[in-house]
């Protein structure tokens, strides 16, 4: 009779473990996925977009275009992505305090379908100006989703999958990259003739999005302690979680939002002004920085001249870098497994010192090739190493931050800055890395390899392993290190690595 009672449970059981799951898919499909792959595709239209252009100009003016106001046309094209994400990452914090986060993601889709109709329509229009705003818009869901995405799945996971949770943001970004490498092709959407619906391909994700996430539920953190909807949390924790009994998880969000009672959502502003949350706000921008900055990016744009110069064929070079962003996908998929077991310190740490080994590397390969002739074999070696190590750290658990080192009034306005940086530092690093390569030659990963040397030595110094702990132990941990005369404890001295939590 025993087995006979307990034979109905488990598949219900199973069922519902696995909205957890759902939640992540659906939220990454439209969320940062849309990110990677709308970073990506851009480039193989590259040729036939600028030909585009110039008929257009052709056609409205009766003459060619010169050469230097096509190249115009196609760097605002591309520089408007960024510029968009910019725009995005500010209305961020207001759409998560008003909306929550769930409806936020999905009104974000409007912009992909406004997009995908710009995209779609502008060669029958001979517009280049709606792939213009096409591009913006698509900047502006950007924006939106890589801030709002891992702040609803932060608050949606239980402590001990939080990491692992969250990181999911960043295999979403490569699964990206490396899915719109592959549409990217000439066997697929590449081509002369199918290009628009290349770009315009952003709404498949997006309908994807609009059909799952309304049957998953809101963040359970942000029902009770935003919306004071206890009931609501309750069956948002209990699906979430695939069991009906929550309620020491329930006492702990009890106690969290009793700490925030009284508190208003902060402001950007508001922010930066306070002492109590000095060393959350100086530990993200300067690891945010650190990972726009440390040569990730630019080792993409530097890969197709270096593999040239390998011998690699230049019409196999296409298939070759789809390797470059597998290597990031295989060490986000790593990083998630492991990071709930060797913390998000040492990840970061890792990575930054990894980079720094493979940054210097490259250097002197690039500065010997000449006389060496395995040297470009080295060099093409490094970096795909190099993207492997910037995978295993900084590419997921500096997103992480925003969401572990603020409370809920202040994590809002904490992704707003994050994003705000981030897209300011895409953008310029974009605009100065031209005149850096041509300026440095084959120095131009010196400063990169700069910058990662500093994140390691930040990381290891100052920034406090949160492993394992809740929200509100976070937080009181935060304000003993920004306050310690308050709290008559001494300074910190350095990290503190934690082995085990509270019961």
């Amino acid at each position: 009779m025993e087995d006979e009672t307990e034979l109905p449970v488990r598949p219900r059981t199973q069922i519902q473990s696995r909205v957890l799951l759902l939640t992540i898919c659906a939220a990454g499909i439209g969320g940062t996925f849309q990110f990677g792959y709308n970073l990506s595709i851009i480039n193989a239209p590259t040729l036939y977009i600028q030909e585009f252009i110039n008929e257009t100009w052709q056609a409205r003016s009766g003459k060619p275009q010169p050469d230097h106001l096509i190249l115009l046309v196609w760097s605002l094209i591309v520089s408007l992505y960024p510029l968009g994400g910019l725009f995005g990452a500010l209305l961020a914090g207001l759409m998560a305090i008003r909306l929550g986060r769930k409806k936020s993601l999905l009104v974000n889709n409007s912009f992909v379908v406004a997009a995908a109709i710009m995209f779609g329509f502008s060669r029958k229009a001979r517009s280049c100006e709606m792939i213009m705003l096409g591009r913006l818009l698509m900047g502006v869901n950007a924006g939106v989703s890589m801030n709002i995405q891992p702040m609803y799945l932060g608050e949606s996971a239980p402590k001990e999958l939080r990491g692992a949770v969250a990181m999911t943001s960043a295999i979403f970004t490569a699964l990206g990259i490396v899915t719109g490498q592959v549409v990217g092709l000439s066997e697929f959407l590449g081509s002369r003739q199918v290009w628009p619906w290349l770009l315009a391909s952003c709404l498949v994700p997006g309908v994807l999005q609009l059909t799952t996430l309304p049957l998953l539920p809101e963040s359970p953190r942000y029902l009770l302690i935003d919306c004071g909807d206890t009931d609501a949390c309750l069956a948002a924790m209990k699906r979430l979680r695939g069991t009906g009994d929550v309620t020491g998880e329930l006492e702990e969000l009890e106690k969290e939002r009793a700490a925030c009672q009284g508190h208003h959502a902060q402001s950007p502003w508001e922010l930066l002004q306070n002492p109590t949350l000095r060393r959350q706000v100086t530990s993200l921008v300067v690891l945010g920085s650190a990972m726009e900055l440390c040569g990730n990016d630019s080792v993409y744009a530097y890969a197709s001249s270096v593999f040239r110069e390998a011998g690699v064929p230049e019409e196999k070079i296409q298939y070759t870098i789809i390797g470059t962003g597998s290597c990031e996908l295989l060490t986000a998929f790593i990083s998630c497994v492991v990071i709930e077991r060797v913390g998000r310190r040492v990840l970061l740490m890792t990575g930054y010192c990894l980079m720094t080994c493979w940054g210097s590397i490259f250097t002197a390969a690039l500065c010997l090739q000449s006389f060496f002739p395995w040297m470009p074999y080295l060099a093409m070696s490094c970096i795909f190493a190099f993207i492997l190590s910037f995978g295993i750290g900084p590419a997921g658990v500096t997103g992480i931050l925003a969401t572990e080192l603020f409370d809920q009034k202040a994590r809002p306005a904490a992704y707003t800055i994050c994003g705000v940086l981030m897209w300011t530092m895409l953008f310029l690093i974009g605009l100065v890395f031209p005149f850096i390569m041509e300026g440095l030659s084959h120095l131009v990963y010196v400063p990169f390899v700069c910058v990662c040397i500093c994140g390691a030595i930040y990381t290891g110094l100052f920034l406090p392993e949160t492993k394992g702990k809740t929200f509100l132990e976070i937080s009181k941990e935060l304000q003993r290190l920004n306050l310690p005369r308050q709290t008559g404890r001494p300074r910190w001295t350095g990290p503190e690595v934690i082995q085990s939590t509270k019961v």
